[in-house]
């Protein structure tokens, strides 16, 4: 057997067996001790990560993080592997953060050349953008460990309401829009809950106080079907959405259980929402504007009318400040011009006449080209400025 197939084979066979003794490894490949000792001397060159141990029982021993056999990629292969971990380089937080740093500058590191020059011409030319957000996620690695090896978590959470400590079993996590979720059964609620990763503050294995459940056959994509919700703590939603409202559901992950569509690209959301969730959604139908026209609940179609108040409420004390330039100009002339109609208060607010001082310097011809004032206005106007001892400029058209 060539040597490089030999070694290749070797370094299965350590992977496959942990421990081992020279000789018998020696007898199996049929080689004296001595090559054997000088083989396992250059796998651990390659980064094999062995150590011996002396004794009666003594032999080689493979560390926890074992060294997999050359896989041979084609360029194309190579070249989407190394786009696919770049494409991470986006989250402030990952739960192999360090390994896909490392994975991604071997693979640069070891093409060839050519492969390089390529890879550094696509990079401008190809991204996978995802929103960059600040807040840190540092507990990926537990969460996801706990969710495959079946393990019980006692977290500290922030939620909306309050900080709390609970148990939870992981059974994953997911990234949308940036952000990290770990879906979970939560004793504390006695039902699956969605966590966001980083309103965690602490994690760590809980103690025996808490069994875990046999949550095998719980995945990510089956978590819904294991809710259980008890009765009055769901209401019934339906909405009508336009071909806009339909594509803009469409980017929503808890959507889709919801979401219909019809063959002219018209859909509708029909299906029951937790009562807990109806301020997220009463905020998030209004977001959509014209696009959505919601049929029920009645719980629902309260709440987007208290929050519709609340926003009315806000912006309207903001045009009272004087934000728009136009009415705030137009209120001035109300006030010096209290009896002229609302057409003829319009036209000298535009033309930027505020006060009657300011109508001495114009005549009474080139006020009636205003469109909104007629001689009835300038009549008042002339009047008005009578009793202030003021009279038009004189001109084509005064009196």
């Amino acid at each position: 057997m060539p040597k490089s197939q030999r070694l290749l084979e070797l370094l299965m066979t350590v992977n496959r067996k942990r421990s081992f003794t020279v000789g018998e490894l020696a007898r199996e490949f049929g080689v004296s001790p001595r090559t054997m000792l000088r083989d396992l001397q250059e796998l651990s060159e390659w980064g094999v990560p062995l150590y011996s141990e002396v004794g009666p029982h003594g032999g080689y021993r493979v560390l926890k993080e074992r060294i997999l056999p050359p896989i041979a990629f084609s360029e194309e292969e190579a070249v989407a592997i190394f786009f696919a971990i770049h494409a991470l380089r986006h989250y402030s937080s990952l739960p192999f953060a360090a390994e896909a740093a490392s994975a991604v500058s071997k693979f640069y590191t070891y093409m060839p050349p050519d492969v390089r020059e390529r890879i550094d011409q696509m990079r401008n030319r190809v991204d996978f953008v995802t929103p960059k957000r600040q807040a840190e996620s540092p507990f990926l690695s537990i969460l996801l460990e706990a969710a495959v090896e079946q393990k019980v978590l006692l977290i500290e959470y922030e939620s909306r309401e309050k900080r709390s400590s609970r148990h939870i079993q992981p059974i994953g996590i997911y990234t949308r829009s940036g952000l990290w979720y770990c879906p979970a059964y939560c004793w504390q609620s006695r039902d699956f809950r969605v966590f966001r990763c980083d309103r965690i503050h602490a994690a760590a294995f809980a103690g025996a106080e808490q069994e875990p459940l046999d949550l095998r056959n719980v995945h990510l994509a089956n978590r819904e079907s294991q809710r259980v919700i008890a009765e009055q703590e769901e209401i019934p939603v339906y909405a009508e959405l336009t071909r806009a409202g339909v594509q803009m559901c469409e980017a929503e992950a808890w959507a889709s259980s919801l979401l219909h569509t019809r063959p002219d690209g018209t859909g509708w959301l029909a299906g029951s929402i937790a009562v807990s969730d109806l301020d997220f959604f009463a905020k998030y139908f209004i977001g959509l504007g014209l696009e959505v026209t919601v049929m029920r609940s009645p719980e629902l179609l309260a709440s987007m009318r208290t929050y519709l108040a609340e926003l009315t409420s806000k912006y309207s004390e903001k045009a009272e400040g004087g934000t728009d330039m136009t009415n705030r100009k137009q209120n001035e002339a109300e006030t010096d011009f209290p009896k002229l109609s609302r057409p003829a208060q319009q036209a000298l607010a535009q033309a930027g006449y505020e006060r009657l001082e300011q109508l001495a310097t114009i005549s009474e011809a080139e006020l009636l080209k205003l469109h909104g004032m007629g001689p009835k206005s300038v009549k008042q106007l002339r009047e008005a400025m009578a009793e202030k001892g003021l009279a038009f400029a004189a001109g084509k058209g005064s009196r």
